[in-house]
């Protein structure tokens, strides 16, 4: 058996070809040492802009005796992409070109994977010779020549170009008539491309597209504030909107009712999920995309911002042989990345978690997920009951809506099941009444209910702009007064990496009602908010207000922040403040507790006192 000739590495064959010194070349494989095996030398040399896709391509096909080709769309024959299944193609990064007498010439980015050329080989009974193109443009390709692809590509879009430099496009469209036509053209596909890579780098979580009185407006929403992108001719929102409708597979014909969808897209060779919601308006369409970026979520528990006590509390409960865990907390509060991060940090090949979602927004290993289908009468307690069957050890129901759901999980958890769920509650304690007001009996909820845990999400200061300052002085006399000692204060200056805001990523504040056998007792009694929050602060429950002044103190976060995020759950301490100071601005004198009952005073805490136990 002759022996394959043994091939020069990469690197070296650009140092050959001269587009690559060996300074260079050293300096990436350091890097490649560095980082580990993940990342190939090519992607390095292409981040770090020693070189391009193109240079290591041509020395790729250079080496290996055959043509490098720069694929253009003259060059494809869209009747030869049957010759291989749609997936086939989009997942291994080739592109069938032309077949001339049994011979397909096919384009591929890794011309060594033998393996691969013999997989399509016993795929199309065809002789196989390749080109080698640069993955960028056979991803382009795909697109352009597939456009019935579920997945799409966003790159090679606008380059070297910041928002304030882009110009769109110029040219008045006089009529719409085919907006299906329009909404493929060019253009707008770069339009709605730049628009999608742009949030997703500046870490937008939601990006709003609507109409304004004079212009289309692009907004994004990053650390929970919206702040303008850019804005667009209105004449061209309805071909932006039906280039997004077509992406997510909706009824771009329907302009009169609300609808929603999902788009699978890849942005740097990484998968991104859109949730796409229109809503029609007086002047045309409002678009709203919600970016699911897996890799700017962490879904380890101690990268969530629990402080410790909270944190060995939630731990001790999630490992639970039965028994319910509820997160609650507004939309957009981050409940279901804590759900996911518990769920994550208990899976295991012993244990079968299955979880009911709508939707499912992060696909997790060890875990079956099931997502409900509404329209086909698939709905969460439907589905809860089905999963029943399926001997599982631990539940995740996506959300608690009704009566329904909320009983049978109710007797999932009493049959021996763990069950994980999340509701639209305040705060902690107003859970229970919550889901008596539902219908459940205190009894069987007071048997079930294990931990209630509450969140919001605060900004962060920015650390590289963060500067102490000292407050007002009735600012500190109503921090003192609540029991709670802040030796020094920072907040953000505004810097280019925060966007001038002072504040950079979130972080979320906690409160965690663990239900002992006093409580239950409590709550079998069906008992009032009231009664619930006396005995569980009595306890030292830690409140939402009372975590977010210990990262206040730490210098996570600021004041502002903590009291905006936590106005609408009044603490026991704050709850007689009918009569504020003038002086003081609103955020402040919603600290003054001038008639507050001293009874449920929270603990004082100074720099250095432990963290009351919860």
């Amino acid at each position: 058996m002759a022996l394959l000739p043994e091939r020069r590495r990469i690197g070296d064959l650009l140092v050959d070809k001269g587009y690559l010194t060996a300074d260079q070349l050293a300096y990436a494989l350091e890097r490649q040492r560095s980082e580990g095996r993940g990342k190939l030398l090519g992607e390095i040399l292409v981040e770090e802009s020693l070189c391009s896709e193109e240079q290591i391509a041509e020395c790729l096909a250079a080496e290996y005796g055959v043509p490098f080709a720069k694929l253009e769309p003259r060059l494809c024959d869209p009747k030869v992409f049957e010759v291989l299944p749609r997936e086939f193609i989009e997942d291994n990064l080739v592109l069938p070109l032309f077949v001339v007498r049994d011979t397909l010439s096919l384009a591929v980015a890794e011309p060594s994977n033998l393996f691969l050329i013999d997989e399509v080989r016993n795929l199309t009974n065809l002789n196989v010779e390749i080109v080698v193109a640069t993955a960028k443009d056979i991803r382009r390709m795909v697109q352009t020549v597939m456009p019935n692809s579920k997945v799409f590509v966003i790159d090679d879009i606008i380059e070297n170009a910041d928002t304030a430099d882009v110009t769109l496009i110029e040219e008045a469209i006089d009529d719409i008539s085919d907006v299906e036509e329009i909404a493929g053209q060019s253009p707008v596909i770069r339009l709605v491309n730049y628009v999608i890579f742009n949030a997703v780098k500046e870490g937008a979580s939601d990006i709003h597209i609507e109409p304004a009185e004079r212009c289309a407006r692009v907004r994004y929403r990053i650390d929970g504030r919206l702040h303008k992108a850019l804005e667009i001719p209105l004449h061209l929102l309805s071909a932006v909107t039906s280039r997004i409708k077509i992406m997510a597979g909706l009824d771009i014909s329907e302009r009169r009712l609300p609808q929603d969808g999902r788009v699978h897209v890849l942005l740097e060779r990484r998968p991104i999920d859109l949730r796409v919601s229109t809503f029609p308006m007086s002047r045309g369409e409002k678009t709203v995309l919600r970016v699911l970026d897996t890799r700017s979520v962490s879904l380890n528990l101690e990268d969530l911002g629990f402080a410790e006590d909270i944190l060995s509390q939630l731990q001790e409960n999630i490992t639970a042989p039965n028994g319910i865990i509820l997160v609650t907390g507004p939309t957009g509060s981050g409940k279901s990345t804590t759900l996911y991060a518990a769920l994550n940090s208990i899976s295991s090949m012993e244990n079968n978690i299955c979880t009911v979602e709508d939707p499912i927004e992060y696909h997790l290993p060890l875990i079956n997920q099931f997502q409900i289908q509404e329209r086909v009468g698939l709905t969460f307690s439907k589905a809860l009951r089905t999963l029943l069957r399926q001997d599982p050890d631990v539940i995740m129901v996506g959300e608690i809506r009704d009566e329904e759901t909320a009983r049978t999980a109710i007797q999932a958890a009493l049959t021996g099941h763990l069950v994980f769920s999340t509701l639209h509650t305040n705060d902690s304690c107003a859970a229970v009444t919550r889901l008596i007001n539902m219908g459940i009996e205190p009894y069987l909820l007071g048997a079930a209910l294990n931990m209630v845990l509450a969140q919001r999400l605060v900004r962060r200061i920015c650390p590289k702009c963060r500067e102490q300052y000292d407050p007002p002085r009735t600012v500190r006399r109503a921090v003192e007064r609540m029991g709670f000692e802040i030796e020094t204060f920072y907040r953000g200056v505004g810097c280019r990496g925060c966007r001038n805001t002072g504040f950079s990523g979130r972080i979320a504040i906690h409160e965690l009602l663990v239900l002992d056998d006093e409580l239950r007792d409590l709550v079998a009694t069906g008992p009032s908010l009231g009664a619930i929050r006396v005995l569980a602060r009595s306890k030292g429950m830690v409140t939402l207000r009372y975590d977010g002044f210990r990262k206040v103190r730490e210098g996570i976060t600021t004041l502002e922040e903590v009291l905006r995020a936590s106005d609408d759950v009044r603490d026991a301490d704050v709850a007689g403040a009918a009569a504020r100071s003038s002086t003081l601005p609103r955020w402040a004198s919603a600290l003054h507790p001038s008639d507050a009952p001293t009874a449920h005073d929270m603990p004082p805490v100074s720099a250095s006192a432990p963290v009351p136990e919860g």
